[in-house]
Parts: structure tokens; C-alpha cells; sequence
């Protein structure tokens, strides 16, 4: 077989994303097996199939077996497919071939016996000569016959005859034992769909001369058919590092972080419920509006509403800088999105309006709101792959985490993600004569100086205030600092 895949024709499949998981479409005068358990998605991926082809003027044909042609019809129109000029040949058991025909040996024109079923299958491709053909589903087929070896030969002599009429063959099947590996061997590629714990999931494991992306991604079935949402692969999307500082515009946070964030870089601003890490990040998120290009915030634990009155009660005005297109705050429905789809909507954004910092709010509600997110490592896994997508392009990513403790430091974030930071910033409440009060501190910063003692800080109508250095303190990262007593040359934590 020739491997200059430059002289072979590709047909676009007609479903968002499957073509990138194809290296650019199906090929021409080839056989694809679309293998799923009931309700996938097989029948909806072929009706996009021929409708692509409809839609440039092309011949299509659906060869159907279980579905009759108004069912066909109407599924289609609920995904606003219009099928309507599509050709259609019957070969269910309730149709006038089997009912008139007792045995049958499809489909090389040489070894075809004269009877019904036969002598139509090949005079309508003959009289139509299609570009597309979709098999719905190809075990009528496996039905003829009672043994591997006659079904082997039957679909090697098929695709034979639609391979030199140049005919793209779609074939649907649900799994099972009997012939699959045959037709996973036969096929010149495979497509797989499933439903994981992650919603629904596509994998090409085999695209015979032309490749595919490994891995299993996104599928989602909408209002006006499939959606594939590959996985991000961060090694396409690489630039070099510009240490550019992102500041937050509160002078005592900067100073502490040494003049800023890095841009490009990755930061978790972690510690406990009600200390203030979001309306910490809402800082930068205005810096990154008002003075750089643009930032984008996705909200997993908190509505719109709420986030828009309470950043405004501090004087960051969410309102007119959403409505200027400097910033873009979404609050995320729970479990609706797949990650690959999630990750996919934040590159579109980022890509089209050149965003300086997105932020995530919170880790815990990424888990909990992204399909699938359940497993830890999963979660990690995740997260990297957006994270390094991301600043790879120079854009800079601020997670935000819940810690479970109130006071103290036992461990800098809760999910085991503290790896993918550049940078960790952790507040705390500290007990200081009896009276709680807010501490931040820097724990790790990759790129450039910092300092290591943390400062007290709080929350005014004016937005966030940070004081001078806690220097007369030790044990303050354990929640119950005690004043040194004078004299004290101890260093401090």
C-alpha cells in the first residue's frame, strides 16, 4: 500500500472534532466500522456522515436493516438532518427481499446468485453508483451466514466491489463476541463509542494508512447532533517564556509575591472557607482587565449573581467590565460538560480574544461540576493538561482551593495538586489575642523572589488591604502565633 497519505481523498465525516481524531476525514473507497453499545450514538454519527455528503452534492445511500426508512427519516429530523434526498434500500427481515429470497451470497458481482435480495443490493449501487454508503447496522449481513469464514469472505468481497467504485462504507454494529475481531481486521478503520463515567466517550484505534489521535475524548449528543471534543494535546501549543509580571494593584500582596505573579505561570491561592481567596483572585482578574488584554473566570461553587454583588460591594466593577469585553465570568452547570468539552470551550476563548489569565474557582468544584471527576487522579490528570495547554501559550492560571482546615497549614492544598503550581499562595486564619484574624503567605514561587515571612491582611468596602510583615511573630503557620519577647533573635516562619 502507498504510505503517501498526500495522494489520498479524504471525505469530511460531518461531525465537529471527528475529523481531527481522523487526521482529516474518512477516506475515499474505504470501509469504517462504528462499534457502540444501543445508544451511542452509531445511527446519529452515520446520518451526519450523509449529510456531509448531501451536502456537497454528493450520492449517498443508507442500507438499513432494523430502522425502517420513515423511522430513519424522523431521527434524523430531530437532530435537524435532512435526509430527505438520501437513497434507501431495505433489508430487514420484514422487507420483500427476505421474504422472497431463502439464501443469498452477497455481493462480488462474479459468485452473485440470481435472487431478490442479491440482484438488488447490486443493481441499486450499480444504477446509483453512491459516494457514501452507511450500513445501519452491517449484522444483517452477519445474519446470512453460519460461518467466520463465509462472513469473512462476504464483507472482503463487498468492500472489494465499493472499493473500486471509489464508495466510502460506513458500517454501525453493537459489540459482542461473535465476528467483531473479524471486522475490526477487515476494516480499514474503527470507530468506538462508549459511556464511561466521564459521559460519553469516542477512540479511533485504527485508521489503516493515515493514523488517528490515540485516547478516548469527548462526545456529547446535542439538540442538532454529535460533538466531539478532542483531548488537549499542550505540545502543539508551545511558546517561549516571557517572565512578565501580573500584579494584583494591592500594594502589600504585591510586595509579598515580589512584585507580582509571573505571567504564563500557574498559581493556587489556597486555605479554608471565608478567608478571602476569592476576592483575592478577583484582584487580578480586574489588573488582567483593565491593564492587560482580557481575563476569563469560570465559577464551579458560586452563581454569577452572587459573585458580580459581592465583588462590586468591594469596588471591582464585574458588571461594566464584563460589558466592555474585558472580562469573561461564567458560572459552570454541574455535570453537563465532558473535561475534553470544558477544555475546548477555554481554548476557543483564549484563542479568539487573546486572554492575559484565566481563573478557576474553586479545584473542589471543577471535581464535582466536570463529568467524571470524581477520581483524584483523574482530577490531576485533568487539570495538568489544561494547565500546561495554557501556559504554554503565555496565559496565566490562578486555581483556587478549599481547605478543610481552618487554622494551621498541615498541607499547602487539599486535593494533592500543589505539583502543578508555580507558584502557592495560602491564607489562614491565625488566633492572635483571642481574635481571629486573616494571614497570607507565599509557600512556593518558581520564577523571581518573594518573601517569606507572611502578612496579616483583611477585607474592607474598599476591597482587599494587606499590612506590613507579621517579622515580630513565630509559629504563625500554625494557626496560634505567639509575639516574640524582646531580645528574640529566633528566625521567623
Amino acid at each position: 500500500m502507498n504510505s503517501d497519505t498526500s495522494t489520498l481523498q479524504q471525505r469530511p465525516s460531518g461531525v465537529p472534532g471527528l475529523d481531527r481524531l481522523l487526521n482529516g476525514g474518512f477516506v475515499d473507497g474505504r470501509l469504517y466500522l462504528v462499534l457502540g453499545e444501543p445508544g451511542t450514538g452509531k445511527t446519529t454519527l452515520g446520518m451526519e456522515f450523509l449529510s456531509a455528503g448531501l451536502e456537497r452534492d454528493e450520492t449517498v445511500l443508507l442500507i438499513h436493516g432494523e430502522e425502517s426508512k420513515g423511522g430513519h427519516l424522523t431521527n434524523a429530523a430531530q437532530f435537524d438532518i435532512d435526509l430527505s434526498d438520501a437513497e434507501f434500500l431495505d433489508i430487514g427481515p420484514e422487507s420483500e427481499f427476505f421474504s422472497e429470497a431463502q439464501t443469498y451470497d452477497v455481493v462480488d458481482p462474479a459468485d452473485i446468485e440470481d435472487d431478490s435480495l442479491i440482484v438488488d443490493i447490486r443493481d441499486t449501487i450499480d444504477e446509483l453508483d453512491p459516494d457514501r454508503v452507511l450500513i445501519d447496522p452491517i449484522t444483517q449481513f452477519q445474519y446470512l451466514e453460519s460461518t467466520e469464514y463465509q462472513f469473512r469472505k462476504r464483507i472482503i468481497s463487498f468492500a472489494r466491489f465499493l472499493k473500486d467504485r471509489g464508495t466510502t462504507v460506513l458500517a454501525t454494529k453493537t459489540p459482542e463476541s461473535q465476528f467483531d475481531e473479524q471486522l475490526k481486521s477487515l476494516s480499514d478503520g474503527v470507530v468506538s463509542l462508549a459511556y464511561e463515567q466521564e459521559g460519553r466517550r469516542v477512540s479511533v484505534p485504527k485508521h489503516r494508512g493515515i493514523g488517528q489521535r490515540d485516547g478516548t475524548h469527548g462526545l456529547e449528543i446535542r439538540d442538532d447532533g454529535l460533538h466531539v471534543y478532542p483531548a488537549l494535546r499542550p505540545q502543539q501549543h508551545s511558546q517561549s517564556f516571557e517572565p512578565m509580571p501580573l500584579t494584583s494593584g494591592v500594594d502589600g500582596l504585591d510586595e509579598l509575591l515580589g512584585g507580582g505573579i509571573e505571567q504564563g505561570t500557574v498559581t493556587i491561592v489556597s486555605g479554608p472557607s471565608g478567608v478571602g481567596k476569592t476576592t483575592t483572585v478577583t484582584e487580578f482578574l480586574q489588573t488582567a482587565a483593565t491593564e492587560g488584554d482580557g481575563a476569563l473566570a469560570y465559577l464551579f461553587e458560586e452563581s454569577l449573581d452572587t459573585f458580580t454583588y459581592r465583588s462590586e460591594t468591594f469596588g471591582v466593577p464585574v458588571t461594566e467590565l464584563r460589558e466592555d469585553g474585558s472580562l469573561s465570568v461564567e458560572a459552570i452547570t454541574p455535570s453537563v460538560r465532558s473535561p475534553e468539552e470544558f477544555a475546548q470551550r477555554i481554548r476557543r476563548q483564549v484563542e479568539q480574544q487573546d486572554i492575559d489569565l484565566v481563573v478557576l474557582d474553586g479545584i473542589q468544584g471543577y471535581k464535582t461540576a466536570i463529568k467524571g471527576g470524581e477520581d483524584d487522579v483523574d482530577l490531576r490528570r485533568r487539570l495538568h493538561a489544561l494547565s500546561e495547554y495554557l501556559t504554554n501559550v503565555n496565559v496565566s492560571v490562578i486555581l483556587i482551593d478549599q481547605r478543610h482546615e481552618v487554622t494551621g497549614l498541615p498541607q499547602p492544598t487539599s486535593a494533592n495538586v500543589s505539583y502543578l503550581a508555580d507558584n502557592i499562595i495560602y491564607q489562614q486564619f491565625v488566633e492572635i489575642e483571642g481574635e481571629l484574624q486573616r494571614v497570607v503567605g507565599v509557600l512556593k514561587k518558581r520564577v523571581g523572589n518573594y518573601e517569606t515571612v507572611p502578612r496579616r491582611f483583611s477585607i474592607t468596602d474598599d476591597g482587599l488591604s494587606v499590612g506590613d510583615p507579621m517579622t515580630g511573630y513565630h509559629g504563625v503557620v500554625t494557626g496560634l502565633p505567639e509575639q516574640r519577647s524582646v531580645g528574640s533573635h529566633s528566625s521567623p516562619d
